[in-house]
């Protein structure tokens, strides 16, 4: 089982039992700060326990119409009851600021662009490229123009309450971080208000913005593989092995029809549309790859698992549904596990909910109420686009004519430094992303275009189109998903859900065996015929030009109670695309888990077998590898005459293709399959794509920058980060390896000889070779004695405080961070502990949090967050999650008053002034 091998192990429930740990804690800590380690001499016991939060007892908080109580749990996670809507608000920001005001603090400024006003000169980069999208702005005019009365209430109640803990506090009263940036600058804490809770949404959309890391790899591989070799690289969806969400609907009559069988109005791919439009845009993808950092890497691995079963098919005769969102693992953890209640529901306190919410927004995001159930996964959609734009200092050229661009000026404030002012200019497109660095102005001097192409003269600018950067109402929607009651209640909420666009699943008890269904929400753009957003457009042209109006939410795909008794959704397509007549995406994720998922409930379904809520668990931790049951028979059957290397083959001869930590054989394959796609695919991809600091030699024909040509071979670096380089080993990758493996002969089996080894030309000797260098490479990583290997020891997870712990002083980063824990799962597992082939074997991003919801009898569900409620170091709650997330184990979900009495161990009451 997964074990962590240096933090310490959670606490078991019990006050006195975590309060004699914390305090353990704190005395090892303050021993270690006054024997003068970095700035630690100045710090104290009472500077470490100053931002704990207060639990029990009576706080006057200001505003509040009656009285308000917070229950918490063992595990700190608290329960709030009061009368009125705007009290249940107050109170949430109030408890939130205790608990996680750093980590709000943080997300304010990341959305506004402001973090150099914290750390300093090393953010403004970061500032430049966020103030240029413009998130804040966006989010003031949702406030001001979009969202309803009743949202802004609840948001202005909840910033009163999160104001009214800040009242007097210093900043190391908060959180033990001020302490320490109080050393660097004099930066004060600003009170919370509106707008900050509806920008980090635009974070969010962000993190989940769909397919332009793709958009930009494309175009990056055209300076070393053809258009055909591209095209085996980005497969296309496998929709007879993997099934979309939705097995049958189409549009009818201007409306979604989700019992419609698939016609021919499919959307119109273009052929070869794109023709001359491809730049090479590294320097864009680096700033993509590291704004924002704080939300981790973007790519495949970022989805979710959902899943809902009809009360057909269960033990409890009621809808089951299982959720757990894949996001960068973050200390502490994204979510924040709270109940929002009104002790009497009525017209002036409306709210009886429970589950996941963010950390200074408020609300509940994913969880339950009295009435339904509801999980996200992210659809995928594709809503950015990439646009070449002919500038000139005057403005940019668009369909023949001169237009001047919009512009204003930001002034972005440097702790410890001068101001730095830049100019954002957009063109009708979105804004100039490539202004943001000397780097990006270079963007698009060698991109190839067709004859009818403006002159190029120093080059093309790149503009960002992206449905978030329009106001819209994701905000009311939050608040409608939380209290509406029925199928038809959920869906309106949903035609407000803009952005991210997400899966959305329902259930309900309703009727006999309660209902299930499924939404497709969000602002998705129309293209025109010529332009499927799977390469940067001309920007120039009208024809590329997305359509005024986004595809109707009355023909976005939707379903209820369908007949086969349960829907899946984890980033697979959505429907067959010759159903359809809207194009979503061309870049779907592959379905690897989805149809692990399909699978798992069929076959305990067939033949009148019924799933528990202890099915649900088993299946979130489903560790089985597509991949490895599709390659491994090709690894045994090779013949290994190196009596080393054949010792580690022989490890695949018995084993069973799950990834559990302790598997040796897991920790081989993974190693043959990492190496298995460095020599096929990650050596012949420019150097924009491969790890930063990994340098290969090139021949100088395909060498993408300066060469001797008299030398046969170039020395060439990588320039990616490892969390994010190609390939990554996603389920992408299992469909590009899928047909190649009855090609004995295929080009992508051949490589040149190393010092080493001799050249390859066949599938078999290329197989060969990953098998030797992976036996040797986890040699030197585990040793030579193969009966000591396991996949965790490899696949380990560590807990990073996302800005201190990241790039603060040494002792900082032991303070702050936990790890780490040695974990199953894989990549494209249902048990989605991603990591990235390319880089390495370390845990990138992970399942945040998982829940399984039993529907109408509340009090039985389940659930676990990955760290804690707390965001303070040293806290008992800190990680006390972690050690049960890691083995897969779930919490009792209290939600009824009576549960939740009986699981309370602290009350803090609220009361009026």
């Amino acid at each position: 089982m997964p074990a962590n091998t240096t933090a310490p192990p959670a606490a078991k429930p019990g006050k006195k039992k975590k309060g004699r740990r914390a305090r353990l804690i704190v005395l090892v800590l303050v021993l270690a700060l006054v024997a003068g380690i970095g700035y630690g001499a100045y710090w104290s016991v009472s500077t470490v326990r100053a931002s704990f939060p207060q639990t029990s007892g009576t706080v006057k908080v200001p505003g509040l119409s009656g009285q308000v109580e917070v229950k918490r749990d063992s595990y700190g996670i608290p329960q709030i009851y009061a009368d009125t809507d705007e009290d249940l608000f107050r109170a949430q920001g109030y408890v939130q600021a205790q608990d996680r005001f750093w980590e709000m603090d943080v997300r304010r400024h990341l959305t506004s662009g402001r973090l150099s006003e914290m750390f300093g000169k090393g953010q403004v980069d970061t500032d430049a490229f966020l103030r240029t999208l413009g998130w804040r702005r966006v989010a003031q005019q949702e406030y001001d123009t979009k969202l309803s009365a009743s949202t802004k209430k609840y948001l202005q109640a909840y910033a009163d309450g999160v104001n009214a803990y800040l009242k007097g506090k210093s900043g190391r009263d908060v959180s033990v971080e001020y302490a320490a940036l109080a050393f660097e600058n004099d930066y004060e804490i600003e009170p919370w208000t509106p707008v900050d809770s509806v920008a980090w949404l635009k974070a969010m959309a962000w993190d989940l913005r769909g397919n332009m890391q793709d958009e930009i790899d494309r175009s990056l591989m055209t300076s070393r593989l053809t258009q055909a070799q591209i095209k085996e690289l980005y497969p296309e969806y496998p929709s007879k092995l993997h099934q979309p969400i939705m097995d049958k609907g189409a549009v009818r009559g201007g409306k979604f029809d989700p019992e419609a069988k698939a016609s021919s109005n499919a959307a119109n791919t273009p052929q070869g549309a794109q023709q001359g439009v491809r730049t090479q845009l590294s320097a864009l993808s680096k700033t993509l790859d590291e704004i924002p950092a704080l939300l981790g890497p973007n790519g495949h691995g970022i989805g979710s698992n959902s899943w809902v079963v009809s009360g057909k098919y269960t033990t409890t005769g009621k809808p089951l549904l299982a959720n757990d969102p894949h996001l960068a693992p973050q200390l502490p953890s994204l979510w924040y596990q709270m109940g929002l209640h009104c002790r009497t529901v009525s017209a002036s306190c409306g709210f009886d909910v429970a589950g996941y919410t963010f950390s200074g927004m408020p609300g509940v995001v994913i969880g339950h109420n009295q009435d339904i159930a509801w999980g996200f996964t992210n659809l995928g959609a594709d809503v950015t686009d990439l646009y070449l734009e002919k500038v000139s200092d005057s403005g940019y050229e668009y369909d023949g004519k001169q237009l001047p661009f919009t512009t204003r000026e930001e002034v972005i404030k440097v702790a410890g430094g001068s101001d730095r002012k830049i100019t954002v200019r957009t063109t009708n497109n979105g804004p100039l992303v490539s202004d943001r660095s000397s780097e990006l102005e270079k963007v698009g001097q060698k991109a190839p275009v067709t004859n009818n192409a403006p002159d190029r003269a120093e080059g093309y600018a790149v503009a960002l189109r992206w449905t978030a950067l329009d106001p819209g109402t994701t905000m009311d929607a939050v608040f409608e998903l939380d209290r509406a009651k029925d199928f038809s209640e959920f869906r309106k909420a949903a035609s407000h859900f803009d952005v991210p666009s997400q899966n959305l699943i329902y259930a309900d008890a309703k009727g006999p065996e309660g209902h299930i269904g499924y939404q497709a929400p969000g602002r998705i753009p129309v293209r025109s015929k010529d332009h499927d957003g799977t390469m940067p457009a001309p920007g120039w042209d009208p024809k590329y030009r997305w359509k005024k109006d986004t595809i109707p939410f009355e023909e976005l795909p939707y379903e209820e109670d369908p007949e086969r008794g349960y829907i899946v959704t984890a980033n697979q397509a959505v429907v067959d695309e010759d159903a359809y007549p809207y194009l979503l995406t061309k870049d779907w994720g592959y379905g690897s888990r989805s149809q692990r998922i399909n699978d798992l409930i069929a076959s305990k379904t067939k033949d009148g077998g019924k799933i528990s809520t202890d099915d649900m668990r088993t299946m979130q931790m489903d560790n089985s590898s597509e991949i490895a049951k599709l390659l491994v028979p090709y690894l045994k059957k090779i013949d290994i005459s190196d009596p080393s290397v054949r010792e580690a083959q022989k490890l695949l001869e018995t084993w069973d293709y799950t990834q559990e930590s302790d598997s040796a054989g897991a920790a081989y394959f993974n190693a043959v399959w990492r190496n298995v796609l460095k020599l096929a695919f990650g050596n012949k991809l420019p150097k924009e794509l491969r790890v930063e600091g990994e340098c290969i030699n090139v021949r100088a024909t395909d060498a993408t920058g300066p060469v001797d040509e008299q030398n046969k071979l170039v020395r060439e670096c990588g320039q990616r980060s490892a969390d994010t380089a190609q390939p990554d080993g996603g389920d992408r990758w299992y469909e590009v390896v899928r047909p190649l493996l009855t090609k004995e002969t295929s080009a992508w089996w051949k490589t040149d000889a190393s010092r080493t080894d001799p050249a390859t030309e066949t599938r078999d000797q290329l197989l060969a070779r990953a098998m030797k260098d992976a036996r040797w490479e986890l040699t030197a990583k585990l040793g030579k004695d193969v009966s000591t290997w396991n996949w965790g020891r490899l696949h380990q997870l560590n807990l990073r405080n996302q800005t201190l712990g990241t790039e603060g002083p040494a002792f900082l980063r032991y303070m702050l961070n936990r790890g780490p824990w040695n974990l199953s799962g894989g990549e494209a597992a249902v048990n989605a502990t991603g990591w990235n082939a390319a880089g390495g074997y370390g845990v990138i991003w992970v399942p945040s949090m998982r829940m399984v919801v039993n529907v109408g009898d509340w009090d039985k569900s389940r659930w676990i967050n990955l760290t804690g409620a707390s965001g303070h170091a040293y806290d008992a709650h800190y990680t006390d999650q972690t050690e049960k997330w890691a083995k897969g184990e779930l919490l009792d979900w209290a939600f009824g008053k009576e549960a939740v009495d009986k699981a309370t161990q602290d009350t803090l009451v609220l009361t009026k002034e």
